[in-house]
């Protein structure tokens, strides 16, 4: 790492972004700016009484402080879970997934995906280096704020992308545009990305040097077509995010950043969004451009340390198409360069999954059972036959939810009933069925239904199959479906976190 980092060439952009000077406002509801100060971590300028996590989110931003003192909550559940973990015969920050964590990352890719596609986003493909000599590229790199991981090959100096802009931006311009085609909308999901991260602000799943990214840019003809676009895709970002399991707006902060110039000539957009979204946002203000975008919004997520991630993100760019050499045809016959919105609808995939997690542990601290939403647990139902000689009805149990499509396994190991019914919480199982005499004899199952639980008080329905087959059909109704990650039998399941 340390010839690595000899090599790492510092962008301009980044350079600008630790001296820039800013000026706070809370945008709220009614269009008004309120100017915020910060002192001895106190700000003012702004009654948060109703909105605590705006608050949050207004210090962790305006303090710039990026590093986490202690260990975020999620780390520890992403490896209870068996989910994902750090892998040290990699470089920090690049992990591996478990079964169940890569089955979790690749349904949420296809769902986003999915999504896109419908919006009208075309899907691609384009390399992951790319020349580090190459004059729009080079140029492209100092006005984005990251640090590149760069590599050698036959003697040519490249370096790993850390979006998918630079395929796309070289596509575009090799492509045919007339204004007919525009909003002309591309589309990938980046696996992988790649930033060099400093190791201090590595975070686990929230802040890596390698991560997938779903990357929509859209080529618009000027501002009035590009502000439809970008309310357009704020509510794709919201309808992403409330099919995920989120709360919309409730869950989430809005942060709006802009050129005091633009601001003043543009700020119906940022109003508009800010109505959209239901709540006052925070606004940093500067007033002159560093970067390629004029404007940008993110949807943030507050955890468990109230500190704030960005999600999703839209931006204006008013750069890239002259850099690149972009263009397309007006209806009077002359060439021009498009406006470009750079949009990632969900953020990060894995910023999407330390999201989840660091909500269930802050319900978890209210008393609630932690729990993905039922469409993402890679085992929706397990089945607990309480003897040997209940092994048979189970399995005909697990076939019939089976035909409906859903993830079943079976606890068929020799262990007593408290601890299977232990280990299928602590998996986060939604929903938990133990079958004895009773239950073969009869109908009626007794359903652990997690999502009604609390932590230290289980609740159990009595239903049939059928009516546990609708509940979870209901859950998962229009998302992506995949056949369970692990055997079905719990005795066949190896154990891959360690206990520690």
């Amino acid at each position: 790492m340390s010839e690595q980092l000899e090599k790492q060439e510092v962008s301009e952009a980044l350079k600008a972004e630790e001296k820039m000077a800013s000026e706070w406002h809370i945008l709220d509801l009614d269009g008004k700016l309120h100017k915020l100060e910060i002192k001895n971590g106190k700000i003012s300028g702004f009654d948060f009484k109703h909105h605590p996590n705006l608050e949050k989110f207004a210090k962790y931003e305006m303090a710039k402080v990026r590093v986490y003192d202690q260990e975020p909550p999620h780390i520890q559940l992403m490896k209870k879970l068996e989910m994902v973990d750090f892998e040290e015969g990699s470089d920090p920050g690049n992990l591996r997934y478990y079964p169940a964590g890569r089955f979790v990352k690749k349904m949420l890719e296809t769902y986003v995906t999915r999504k896109v596609v419908q919006y009208g986003g075309m899907e691609i493909e384009t390399p992951i280096m790319y020349d580090y000599n190459h004059p729009s590229l080079k140029s492209y790199m100092h006005r984005f704020p990251a640090r590149q991981y760069v590599v050698e090959s036959l003697k040519k100096k490249l370096f790993l992308r850390f979006a998918a802009c630079f395929g796309q931006f070289l596509m575009a311009h090799d492509t045919n545009i007339s204004y007919r085609n525009l909003p002309l909308r591309l589309y990938e999901l980046t696996r992988y990305s790649f930033r060099l991260e400093q190791s201090g602000e590595l975070c686990g799943l929230k802040r890596l040097r390698a991560f997938t990214m779903p990357d929509c840019h859209a080529f618009v003809k000027d501002f009035v077509q590009g502000k439809e676009e970008m309310l357009l895709r704020f509510n794709l970002a919201k309808e992403i995010h409330s099919g995920i399991g989120f709360k919309v707006p409730d869950e989430f902060e809005l942060g709006l950043r802009a050129v005091k110039d633009f601001y003043d000539e543009h700020s119906d957009i940022l109003k508009s969004l800010v109505k959209d979204h239901g709540k006052p946002a925070l606004l940093e203000m500067w007033n002159e451009r560093f970067f390629y975008f004029v404007m940008k919004y993110e949807l943030n997520f507050v955890d468990a340390m109230d500190k704030a991630t960005a999600l999703t993100t839209d931006q204006f760019d008013v750069e890239n198409a002259e850099r690149y050499d972009i263009n397309f045809i007006d209806d009077d016959g002359k060439k021009k360069h498009p406006i470009i919105l750079h949009l990632s609808p969900s953020g990060a995939i894995e910023r999407v999954m330390f999201a989840l997690l660091e909500r269930a542990w802050m319900n978890e601290q209210k008393g609630e059972a932690g729990m993905l939403p039922v469409w993402l647990s890679p085992e929706q139902v397990r089945v607990l036959p309480v003897a040997d000689r209940h092994l048979e009805h189970a399995e005909k149990l697990v076939a019939e939810l089976e035909k409906s499509g859903i993830r079943v396994g079976i606890d068929d190991r020799s262990v007593g009933i408290p601890k299977k019914v232990f280990q299928a919480k602590m998996a986060w199982v939604p929903y938990i069925i133990v079958v004895g005499d009773k239950e073969a004899e009869t109908k009626k199952l007794p359903v652990v239904v997690r999502a009604q639980s609390k932590v230290k008080d289980d609740k159990i329905v009595q239903m049939d199959i059928r009516d546990l087959i609708n509940d979870i059909e209901a859950e998962c109704k229009g998302k992506p479906n995949e056949p369970m990650p692990l055997p079905k039998l719990m005795s066949k399941r190896p154990i891959f976190v360690a206990r520690k």
